[in-house]
């Protein structure tokens, strides 16, 4: 079964189910041609490696504490707090205690993070 993203106007709710930190659920909210929303579940002992998102993006802390690596530093996030980081930036997420956030990624036409490719139509035309 293919899952089901939220449509536009559609309430999504954000709050977390007791097994959420056990299983990893962490699930891809929306999804359309420019930006994908993803309720990120990051246990204590599951951190991220270093890697990048070609998009720009948005993680914002719902629970617990992240620990945040770009640029060479840490940035911690508490509950309502969030970093913004550009496209391309390699960037590391741990969590120092069981978390939930927000993560949003703008996809680009063309980019390997997702995003549809488009063909341009003034050269489509032409080759």
């Amino acid at each position: 079964m293919a899952l089901q993203h939220a449509r536009s106007g559609e309430c999504i709710a954000l709050e977390r189910g007791e097994d959420d930190i056990a299983n990893f659920t962490s699930i891809a909210l929306i999804k359309t041609d420019h930006m994908e929303l993803i309720r990120l579940v990051l246990p204590k002992e599951k951190p991220l490696p270093e890697h990048r998102v070609e998009g720009e993006m948005t993680l914002l802390c719902l629970e617990g504490e992240i620990a945040f690596d770009a640029h060479g530093r840490t940035t911690i996030l508490r509950p309502n707090e969030m970093v913004y980081l550009a496209g391309g930036e390699p960037h590391a997420v741990r969590a120092n205690q069981d978390a939930v956030a927000l993560m949003t990624i703008l996809l680009h036409p063309g980019d390997n993070s997702g995003g549809p490719t488009h063909r341009d139509s003034r050269t489509a035309s032409n080759g």
